[in-house]
């Protein structure tokens, strides 16, 4: 897989709508980044950019080093595959994966040896012979994605190839390709990359690792759209009293705030949006910082995971807790924020504030 490198790229369509304003990011040689965001954010549009299926506004495109701007799809060396299948109804598995290379006049030894290892990477060994019509639709995109790894391009662009597969084989394949991926679910995109790219409304929010992202969001945004449940988040003002720091949220509602919180001083009396992961929800015992009780609405068991919808005055919070006697709705249960896991935010621009 070559470098891609993408300098300030932008898209901005006849009408005015800008798709994608000013993307800058660089995919390195065998790197598996993801584009994540809402429906809508461009992230499918800048893929497209890259293969050449969209026409560029502006910035720069390079391949390999090379501009690529105003070079034909067909002579980028990339290989996208799409949501849907688009296999040649007529063919059966073995020809539609070998199709692109006989047309490329590839000897015959060659080509079966490389349809051959798509299909044990992708476990399509036993249907060679059938027809798309015979197949599963997970088999279909099985299909679809071994076209392409047959070419063994440059890049690989994916745009949510892999939603047709059943957990364990998207799991499998996963580890297989180095390629850049667009998804919606943020769950694939923090398993499946190595680097994730944030998209909303045509900008780049952030780029880094899954952890990173999850742990240190830039802003609001990031933080509310990575974390599964998302991530907690109040609105209020900020007082350092005598007992610590509090938020005082709607209804009434106080918080205290953990004591290893990193607060500036000069946000005493602020509004801010406080942020905390469900997971940092704990019972108060376990925790360092006072606690506060919360009345329990719903509890959903989810396996590993108990899922605990809870109200704080006119505040809703959610805990995620680890298996054992779970709490009962109408219940008063006593949780504290665990030390050092707030985020604060600007409640205007979004962005994320760090203590000076």
């Amino acid at each position: 897989m070559a470098r891609v490198e993408l300098d300030n790229l932008r898209k901005v369509y006849d009408n005015g709508h800008v798709a994608v304003a000013g993307a800058s990011f660089e995919v390195a040689d065998g790197e598996r980044v993801v584009l994540v965001g809402p429906s809508g954010c461009g992230k499918t549009t800048l893929l497209r950019m890259i293969a050449g299926l969209e026409e560029i506004s502006g910035g720069t495109l390079r391949i390999g080093g090379r501009v690529v701007n105003d070079v034909a799809p067909a002579d980028r060396d990339v290989a996208m595959v799409f949501q849907g299948y688009a296999l040649y109804p007529h063919m059966t598995v073995a020809e539609n994966l070998s199709f692109a290379l006989s047309l490329r006049g590839m000897p015959k030894p060659e080509l079966r040896q490389r349809v051959a290892e798509a299909a044990r990477m992708l476990g399509l060994e036993e249907v060679l012979s059938r027809r798309p019509a015979q197949l599963s639709g997970g088999q279909r995109q099985r299909v679809a994605l071994g076209r392409a790894l047959v070419r063994q391009p440059q890049v690989f662009l994916l745009d949510e190839p892999l939603s047709n597969l059943d957990a364990k084989l998207r799991a499998e394949t996963r580890l297989e390709i180095a390629l850049v991926y667009v998804t919606h679910d943020q769950v694939e995109a923090m398993t499946l990359g190595q680097r994730i790219v944030v998209m909303d409304r045509g900008q780049v929010q952030q780029i880094d690792t899954p952890m990173a992202l999850y742990r240190r969001p830039a802003n609001r945004f990031v933080a509310t759209f990575l974390g599964s449940p998302a991530m907690n988040l109040l609105r209020g003002r900020v007082l350092r009293e005598a007992g610590g720091w509090q938020l005082e949220a709607g209804g009434g509602a106080r918080l205290p705030l953990p004591a290893g919180a990193a607060l500036d001083p000069a946000w005493h009396g602020r509004e801010l949006d406080c942020g905390v992961r469900p997971e940092q929800l704990l019972p108060a015992n376990a925790a360092t910082a006072t606690g506060f009780e919360a009345v329990v609405d719903v509890v959903e068991a989810v396996g590993s995971d108990i899922h605990v919808n809870l109200r704080l005055g006119g505040v809703a919070l959610v805990a995620r807790l680890p298996p054992g006697d779970p709490p009962r709705p109408g219940e008063r249960l006593r949780l504290a924020i665990a030390p050092g896991a707030l985020h604060v935010f600007d409640p205007d621009t979004g962005v994320a504030l760090a203590a000076e």
